[in-house]
């Protein structure tokens, strides 16, 4: 598709932020309005208009992506997408580590182990660590306190936390990804703990090299995108 604009602005409305084409708003992919919650996001939008060359590439709109989520998706589906996430705490790749007897158990406690109580600290609740695969259910309380956790976020964080959790099949690294101060390489080593040992240990695999890049890299722009929120 060819460029067919020529000025990108940012103007608010209505206690909101939106993005002009020459004038015109953007809608969402759904047929939407796009409305933001902060000035800086609806920047960081426009900067992606900007940035496109004669040609269209789709690809260069990832924040554009996460924002029409927000709107389409998650905005009237709330309670479908809370859900959903509850199901990566009660799965969460942090709590299920190898048998202490084993090597990669000391790895998984130092990288873990410090994410897992930092969040039972900041959100007073307690999570189940099992040694195996042999599901273990979290406490009912646990799932109750992330619920109003995870409700207590608007709709644009909620697009961010539920992009994260599947990418980290951790509802823990999720979370932690909205901190001020995350790192979000280092979460995702941290998710990934397991498959880049095997890989130390038998080699790296071209197409596996590949596919860990693009989830880091939408780890890395779901994150960006909860900090561009958290800035308003």
């Amino acid at each position: 598709m060819k460029r067919f604009w020529r000025e990108v602005a940012v103007e608010p409305l209505e206690g909101a932020w939106r993005v002009t084409l020459d004038g015109r708003p953007i809608r969402t992919q759904g047929g939407q309005p796009q409305l933001v919650p902060g000035a800086v996001l609806a920047e960081a939008l426009a900067a992606e208009w900007r940035a496109q060359g004669e040609e269209v590439d789709p690809r260069g709109f990832p924040l554009r992506d996460l924002a029409d989520f927000a709107v389409d998706r998650v905005a009237p589906g709330r309670d479908g997408i809370i859900a959903d996430l509850l199901r990566y705490a009660e799965t969460d790749t942090l709590c299920y580590r190898a048998d202490p007897d084993e090597p990669l158990y000391r790895r998984q406690q130092e990288l873990w182990e410090p994410l897992v109580v930092a969040l039972e600290a900041r959100h007073d609740l307690r999570l189940e660590r099992v040694s195996g695969v042999v599901h273990r259910p979290q406490p009912a309380a646990t799932i109750t306190r992330l619920g109003e956790i995870l409700a207590a976020h608007d709709d644009f964080a909620l697009a961010a936390i539920a992009t994260l959790a599947p990418l980290a099949a951790s509802l823990t690294i999720a979370l932690e990804a909205l901190e001020p101060g995350a790192n979000p390489a280092a979460l995702f080593a941290a998710a990934n703990a397991e498959q880049d040992w095997q890989a130390e240990l038998w080699g790296w695999d071209y197409e596996a090299e590949r596919a860990r890049a693009a989830k880091l890299a939408a780890f890395e722009k779901a994150a960006e995108f909860a900090r561009l929120i958290r800035q308003g």
